[in-house]
């Protein structure tokens, strides 16, 4: 008897399903929802997940995802493709957002941080708006009854403020792993959501095993109001910026440069950098700042890549000032003076006038005036008369090289303590600020992923839980990340990079790659590769902690 052989591409995808497996996706969804369908509400999102982390396909093509997948290596179970209908997947979304899609999100990250031992004594927190097409009024409960999200215009962080959107909002630990997340209205205030998270933050720690003075909460320029430092207290050690429309950064900033005490930090970068792009190198300087009658530490920072917005201003009014003087020297230069007395003090009034960024430099020189008639013969002319006139350029003032320095720098203010057990330098501030910079990186993933762009979603509700599956896909992808580095860090050794390089900082975007056409036959009920596994396909799962049977034997 012939025995049928099919074959799949299945790529990386049994590496996210055993990273799902380790956090218990399936098993908590299953135990907190329950329904009477043919397909179990965990094994959805599971599907979902896959699909979203492969990059291939919209969710409303769900089944056609999996016609061409080895369901029963994928899901642990072999699954009919068409349960995986709009219709379908359409109430598991309605059961899992009447339970609260968030609550969901937080048992299973609390799993993720207890199973990998994850580092959480810096917190960052950010939002940013996800633009979507559609009038979901006309579909979404009316929303006076309930607490749905909101899909409305706002300020668009994307630059499209002819669309609606609902805002994501964010926690994550070690730069990128998200632990907390949940939907906003798409005008909601991101110094109101700042207030929210920092009036339950210590709550939800506590939960996760973490107490008050056990983390420092780090956000952008929008946590700092009064409202939020009334709610941040003694309680909750933060790090944040001052926001540039404060009197006290620009005075600050001010000070900094005039006491030029400034303290060299270095490189922050870890990336390799190129002549078109060197790192930047850092400086600070420190004081108090008195805000709300209150003071805080304050970290006046100047960065060598100075900020692009602000030395575009400077630019322009350098510019500005430049063409303007420029033209006044042009019309004082075509004067002529009878005497030398003035024209010395009609340069002198000129350089008297207010001049914020320029200095004219003049110089009163002889205008000869020669006697009508051919010059004599050895070429000289008789001189009639001398005449005055005034030459001039212009020369930068100390102003500008002090502006200059203003422009590439910024103020962090915090309340972390700078003698102690738990002692931070300025050098620690501006590192785990700069951290932070993960979580935009959260966002990058969040915006270009097609699931997204492919919203079938008309319910509001259902909005709320497509942010879950976005949340679960990342913190499955950070959690493959991060194993990888840690791998790397505790065996002090590099993994495979890009173009043959090796890198101490791998990413689950370079393991994808690496899988990417990863052949399994299957021959009867018994599974085989294609080709054997690389050399450097087995150094990532060693990486990872996981066997080359996950790609062979269901749940293996």
């Amino acid at each position: 008897m012939e025995q049928q052989i099919d074959g799949f591409t299945v790529q990386h995808l049994p590496i996210i399903t055993a990273y799902a497996k380790k956090i218990g996706v399936v098993d908590v969804i299953n135990t907190l929802i329950t329904t009477q369908m043919a397909i179990d509400p965990g094994t959805v999102i599971l599907g979902m997940i896959l699909d979203t982390l492969t990059g291939r396909s919209p969710l409303y093509r769900l089944d056609e995802f999996f016609e061409n997948q080895d369901t029963e290596l994928l899901l642990g179970k072999e699954i009919d493709p068409l349960l995986f209908s709009d219709y379908t997947v359409g109430r598991v979304l309605d059961r899992i957002h009447d339970y609260g899609a968030m609550k969901v999100f937080s048992e299973i990250a609390r799993r993720a941080l207890g199973n990998f031992n994850i580092d959480c004594h810096h917190v960052s927190f950010d939002t940013t708006s996800i633009s979507v097409q559609g009038d979901y009024d006309l579909y979404s409960a009316d929303s006076s009854l309930n607490e749905t999200v909101k899909i409305v215009h706002g300020h668009s962080k994307d630059h499209r403020p002819d669309l609606k959107q609902f805002l994501v909002k964010m926690l994550c630990v070690d730069r990128t792993i998200p632990i907390f997340g949940n939907t906003e209205d798409g005008n909601a205030s991101d110094k109101t959501i700042n207030n929210e998270v920092l009036s339950s933050i210590s709550r939800y720690m506590a939960e996760n095993g973490i107490k008050k003075n056990g983390f420092v909460y780090i956000a952008d320029s929008a946590m700092v109001t009064k409202r939020n430092l009334e709610a941040i207290g003694d309680d909750i050690r933060f790090i944040s910026r001052l926001p540039a429309n404060f009197g006290e950064c620009s005075s600050l900033i001010k000070k900094a440069i005039v006491a030029d005490d400034w303290r060299e930090l270095g490189k922050l970068s870890d990336t390799v950098e190129t002549k078109k792009r060197p790192a930047a190198v850092y400086k600070s300087w420190e004081t108090q700042a008195v805000i709300r009658g209150k003071a805080y530490r304050a970290v006046v920072v100047h960065s060598s890549a100075h900020d692009k917005r602000r030395q575009k201003r400077i630019d322009r009014e350098l510019e500005r000032e430049h063409i303007d003087l420029s033209k006044q020297i042009i019309a004082l230069s075509k004067e002529e003076f009878f005497c030398q007395a003035d024209a010395e003090k009609a340069a002198e009034n000129m350089k008297k006038a207010t001049h914020q960024f320029y200095t004219p430099v003049t110089q009163v020189i002889e205008i000869p005036k020669y006697k009508r008639g051919r010059p004599k013969k050895d070429g000289t002319r008789s001189v009639d008369r001398i005449m005055y006139g005034i030459r001039a350029e212009l020369k930068e003032t100390d102003a500008v090289a002090a502006l200059k320095e203003e422009s590439g720098c910024f103020v962090l203010i915090s309340n972390v303590p700078s003698k102690g057990p738990n002692q931070y330098s300025s050098y620690d501030i501006l590192r785990a600020y700069k951290d932070q910079y993960g979580i935009e990186q959260n966002f990058g993933f969040l915006k270009n992923t097609p699931i997204v762009n492919a919203i079938f979603l008309k319910k509001a509700e259902r909005i709320e839980v497509l942010a879950l599956i976005l949340l679960l896909s990342l913190l499955i992808w950070r959690l493959i990340e991060y194993n990888m580095r840690r791998y790397a860090k505790e065996n002090d050794r590099d993994l495979p990079g890009w173009k043959r390089r090796r890198t101490d900082k791998p990413t689950a975007f370079m393991l994808m790659t690496r899988f990417q056409y990863l052949l399994i036959l299957k021959i009867g009920h018994r599974r085989q590769l294609g080709k054997p596994l690389s050399k450097i396909q087995l150094e990532y799962l060693r990486a990872l902690g996981l066997k080359s049977t996950i790609f062979t034997t269901p749940g293996g």
